[in-house]
């Protein structure tokens, strides 16, 4: 990593159909580290992060809200924005997929592979996740038409569609893996990632005309009716945002050194886009590094149970430094963590309070009652070269864990460090030593201490700016690559210094400052004084909204009815749903209903209903009818509309 002159870190670009929660702190947490410690080092940096735009979900979503789906997008990735400079993030670039630039560079870039040979046209039949915005072929799906990854209905889908040779890339990218062993970190997702290219790769469809939210194709194509697939628009930003296709102006910074992504986008960074790189001639990226998910107290986060962990109100009540320390020391990258108030808490108390904190007052404290805060460090290497070669024996490599993804080891090491001076003092006793009249002696054990603390700042600065701020005023220290260099690469001693008193940084906590995660089903929750209420809720079976939302109803054209034989109630119907393709829907509505009368009218379909089986024949739906004492009746639009509207 230190051969490399400039360094590229990025976030992947956040979809922008719901809030900022802890895993995308997390991941933006660990690339802010990167990129302080890299700036820090002396390393020419830059580092992305941003919002991902496009696609059938968000313009679905924007839709049940009343907006225009750029409304929308603004709307959300505001609050992405505005969340990270809270956060006091410092990325170089904030992308958005709807930056003209973008949508520019994207352009180019589909043209370049088009030209190549790389990008043909065809037809795509098949089942595509609108919540994953992803397509999957038969065998992949769970069981029927659900998602591998979500678990939700897909749909069918068919459709004219651009295609990505991705099949000419599969020996390409099983050589990559394989001359390039930290190519995908950490190494044991790699495997994953091996075996699902061995177990063959289908060319990928790139572009859908069932939806208009999205960038065009090329104007040299002449397709207005066609926008690219979202995952191809959203991989691109990475060298997009350096100005590819455009004015190139940072294209310096490519390749990558760290991509970071969570585990669940993995096979599209690890897969899709070196290919894509590849076809484009371009260098692929040193690191694709894949965190994993956060749990909370043991259990998966959801809406539905009420445990979503906001991570401002986290860092409000307990501090962002502290937070920020957490999330990076509790648990090994690429692992599982989990978030708990009180293994917060513990962090803060133990290793923030006792070991740094406390290691600090008593710099002050020594420095001030034994030697009016000035501390010299012209006898620290006669009386304690021991300590100094320790110490500097566990920093000689510690920036290979930072490149490695290894930031709880990072971490660790640091511990030990202040283990060591913390020891010290025991040891070696300076009020004992000021008694027997060896101030010399105690004097550079104060001095060991403060150069330890010294080391220990310019290390933590990535991980607790606001924190180190303070420690390095305390001990008259600027955090500055020309000290990097001194104290940590040229293990120099700090010269004369003067130490000022400080507030207490970590203070010890002994309550949660949140309140627990409070389950918000209505089946568990107190019982109410209002019974009757409490009843007509358990009636009508409540659902939350992002329930009602899972539902698709659209607008169905009849354009084929006949009876069933040997059934009283059922009707076979062929159903326009604007898919390319008729749906069979078989309804239970012979008694109200001709067959002859529905042909060529339209009804309300539950669009995203598990298909089965009645009297050994496929229903692909459900009409929606209501019943009462005048009989059954189709719900229906009130005026004709084009078949496949949805219903919001």
């Amino acid at each position: 990593m230190n051969c490399h002159k400039n360094v590229y870190i990025t976030t992947p670009i956040y979809y922008v159909n719901d809030v900022a929660h802890i895993g995308h702190a997390y991941t933006t947490i660990i690339a802010d580290m990167l990129a302080r410690y890299s700036r820090l080092t002396g390393k020419k940096t830059f580092f992305l992060t941003g919002t991902d735009e496009h696609g059938q979900k968000i313009e679905e979503s924007a839709k049940l809200r009343g907006k225009t789906s750029k409304e929308y997008a603004d709307e959300v990735s505001g609050k992405f924005r505005a969340l990270w400079d809270d956060f006091d993030i410092t990325y170089d670039k904030f992308i958005r997929t709807t930056d003209e630039e973008h949508k520019t560079g994207v352009q180019f870039a589909f043209e370049k592979m088009f030209n190549k040979g790389d990008i043909y046209k065809g037809e795509y039949e098949g089942y595509y996740c609108v919540s994953c915005e992803t397509f999957f072929t038969e065998k992949q799906l769970i069981e029927d038409e659900f998602c591998p990854d979500c678990g939700k209905p897909t749909n069918i889908v068919k459709e004219e569609s651009y295609f990505f040779k991705l099949s000419a890339y599969e020996d390409k990218l099983l050589k990559w893996y394989e001359e390039n062993p930290d190519c995908i970190l950490p190494r044991s997702k790699k495997n994953e990632i091996i075996n699902f290219v061995k177990s063959g790769l289908r060319d990928l469809s790139i572009s859908r005309t069932s939806f208009d939210w999205g960038v065009k194709l090329p104007e040299s194509l002449n397709e207005p009716k066609h926008v690219m697939y979202v995952w191809l628009d959203a991989l691109l930003n990475y060298i997009t945002a350096l100005g590819y296709g455009n004015d190139d102006k940072n294209m310096e910074y490519w390749p990558a050194n760290i991509q970071l992504v969570g585990k669940d986008i993995l096979r599209f960074h690890a897969i899709y886009w070196p290919a894509f790189l590849m076809s484009l001639d371009l260098p692929l990226p040193k690191h694709i590094a894949a965190h994993g998910w956060w749990t909370r107290d043991g259990d998966k986060m959801s809406k539905s149970k009420g445990n979503v962990v906001n991570p401002k109100e986290v860092a409000d009540a307990y501090g962002l430094d502290a937070f920020r320390y957490f999330m990076l020391r509790e648990v090994p990258f690429g692992q599982d963590g989990d978030f708990s108030q009180k293994a917060l808490m513990d962090r803060i108390n133990s290793d923030l309070g006792n070991d740094l904190g406390n290691l600090l007052n008593r710099i002050i404290g020594m420095s001030g009652k034994y030697f009016e805060y000035k501390v010299t460090s012209k006898d620290v290497v006669k009386f304690h070269q021991k300590e100094l070669d320790e110490v500097n024996e566990i920093l000689s490599g510690i920036e290979g864990y930072i490149y490695n993804m290894q930031l709880n080891r990072y971490l660790e090491e640091i511990w030990k460090v202040l283990t060591i001076a913390n020891k010290a003092i025991g040891d070696y006793e300076p009020w004992t030593k000021m008694k027997e009249g060896k101030a010399d002696e105690a004097m550079a054990l104060v001095s060991l201490i403060t150069n330890i603390m010294a080391k220990v700042a310019l290390l933590l600065d990535s991980v607790m700016p606001e924190k180190i701020s303070k420690i390095a005023q305390c001990i008259g220290l600027e955090i500055n690559t020309q000290n990097y260099t001194k104290i940590i690469g040229n293990k120099e001693l700090l010269e004369d210094v003067t130490i000022t008193k400080i507030e207490q940084l970590f203070p010890r906590i002994e309550e949660l400052l949140l309140e627990q995660a409070k389950p918000t089903d209505v089946a568990t929750q107190p019982a109410k004084k209002e019974e009757k209420l409490e009843e007509a809720i358990e009636e009508d079976n409540l659902i939350t909204i992002d329930k009602f939302f899972e539902i698709t109803l659209k607008i169905g054209t009849i354009v084929e009815a006949e009876e069933v034989p040997k059934s009283k109630k059922l009707l076979k119907l062929q159903v326009d749903l604007g898919e390319g393709r008729n749906r069979q829907i078989l309804a239970g509505i012979k008694e109200s209903y001709s067959a002859k009368e529905l042909v060529g009218t339209q009804a309300c379909v539950v669009a995203n209903l598990k298909p089965a089986k009645l009297m050994g024949m496929l229903s692909e739906g459900m009409l929606l009818a209501a019943r009462d004492e005048n009989g059954l009746n189709l719900v229906r639009p009130e005026k004709p509309k084009i078949s496949g509207t949805k219903i919001s």
